[in-house]
């Protein structure tokens, strides 16, 4: 038995009304584990060939006579990519079917990235991979979504660890495999063809191993207004809720995305590593932030009982400093040993995911009404944050073309984090308030629609 805290016209029951718990709907067990390998299988693919650029640029920059500008505008294409194409993607999903157009979208896509492979010019590599981005960002969008329809809610944490559990473990063996295609100049070439036919593959496994819930009309609707819909308007009114707004206004000095875009043609040109040991030394990255992604939101929960609202808060600035001086050590001291450089690319990694899994996310789903958790999320991480990212990588670029890798790590990575461990003391007076006026905000925009 549990007890009902909002409005009738949204549960059912009047408010403090016991409402006995739903059961939940049976669901077809079978051939689920093959779903989820595919599934995760498929959200590697996607995410390596999106990495493809970063990892082989030293070899592309080569061929083209190219300079790091390129760098920033290639690794940008992603980004704007997931901001304009992953609502789309997931419409379409909604709309034609999220099996017929994962299979579009991870398998028949694959062959734009082989196209990129063939590019005889900088120009035409620019348009085919922008075009086999606007693919490998849909993978993600449809696979929320269709998760719910192959697991209970009980079980749907399970399901999303193992599918992100899946996709980092290929991801961190995919890697250096493809890595080794780099100690040929056309490699990055190879390296193309190479992820372009997985992910055709990855078409084929989902094609024989998913099968897709058919959904009546009526659980269709439900599904969407558990999920929740992104309007711009209601978007708009999250800013009245000044951590929200605080977090926009962080939002830019969040570089280190961007870091992660440069990182692997920085260990070649200031570390002298080359495009194949630069692949390992990313794995040893990808390693750190799987364990950072688990280990940091139980520090956000530990950190939360152990000083309350003020907990996350705490840590959040932890993670800013410790962040800061982890990359100005990896970035700005040449020891001069490679093992060295594992190390500190492994803690960079280890400290990487903290502060978003076990500060920012959480405290975003604590003051904002229940009712705009979806909202709150794709505008300041998708539109917001996509947006930011995408235009500082290219500044970045440009600024590394004229002070160099080393020093521009240090002004627009290293620094930014460092004030923004300042900026994060103004969130000790304003989110406890605002996580005792969620209840009366989620009351409040359900009966007026207002905040």
């Amino acid at each position: 038995m549990s007890t009902i805290n909002h409005r009738s016209g949204d549960s059912g029951y009047a408010v403090g009304t016991p409402a006995p718990a739903p059961e939940e709907p049976p669901v077809n067990k079978r051939g689920r584990g093959r779903a989820v390998t595919a599934l995760g299988f498929s959200q590697a693919v996607d995410n390596s060939e999106s990495g493809l650029i970063n990892t082989f640029f030293p070899l592309i920059r080569d061929a083209f006579s190219l300079n790091y500008s390129a760098l920033g505008v290639l690794s940008s294409l992603s980004m704007f990519a997931r901001m304009l194409f992953g609502p789309i993607w997931a419409m379409a999903a909604d709309r034609y079917g999220r099996k017929k157009v994962l299979i579009i979208v991870t398998g028949g896509w694959g062959l734009w990235t082989i196209a990129a492979g063939f590019a005889p010019n900088y120009p035409l590599l620019v348009t085919l991979y922008a075009i086999s981005v606007i693919g490998t960002v849909a993978s993600e969008p449809i696979l929320n979504g269709l998760l719910p329809d192959l697991f209970r809610k009980s079980e749907r944490g399970k399901a999303y660890g193992l599918v992100r559990g899946i996709g980092g473990g290929v991801g961190i063996v995919v890697g250096p495999v493809i890595g080794q295609f780099g100690a040929d100049p056309d490699g990055w070439r190879y390296a193309m063809w190479a992820m372009g036919a997985i992910s055709v593959l990855s078409g084929l496994l989902i094609w024989m191993w998913v099968h897709e819930v058919q959904k009546s009309a009526s659980a269709t609707e439900e599904m969407l207004t558990e999920a929740g819909k992104f309007r711009i308007s209601e978007a708009v009114k999250l800013f009245k809720i000044p951590t929200v707004a605080m977090i926009a206004v962080m939002l830019p000095l969040v570089t280190s995305l961007i870091l992660l875009r440069f990182y692997s043609t920085f260990v070649v040109d200031e570390r002298g590593f080359n495009v194949v040991t630069a692949s390992y030394v990313m794995a040893v990255f990808s390693v750190g932030a799987m364990i950072s992604a688990v280990v940091g939101g139980r520090l956000g929960d530990f950190f939360s009982r152990r000083f309350g609202s003020k907990g996350r808060v705490m840590l959040m600035q932890i993670y800013l400093i410790s962040w800061s001086v982890i990359v100005f050590v990896t970035t700005q001291i040449n020891f001069g040993s490679d093992a060295m450089v594992y190390v500190m690319t492994f803690l960079m990694g280890l400290v990487f995911s903290i502060g978003f899994s076990g500060c920012v996310l959480p405290m975003v789903s604590t003051v904002v009404p229940a009712q705009l958790g979806a909202t709150a999320f794709a505008f300041l991480f998708s539109l917001v944050q996509g947006f930011l990212t995408a235009v500082i990588t290219l500044v970045i670029g440009r600024v590394a073309d004229a002070l160099g890798l080393e020093t521009t790590m240090l002004y627009l990575v290293v620094l930014p984090y460092a004030l923004n461990a300042v900026l994060w003391f103004a969130f000790y007076r304003i989110y406890p308030r605002d996580v005792e006026r969620q209840d009366a905000r989620t009351d409040q925009f359900a009966r007026t629609g207002t905040l």
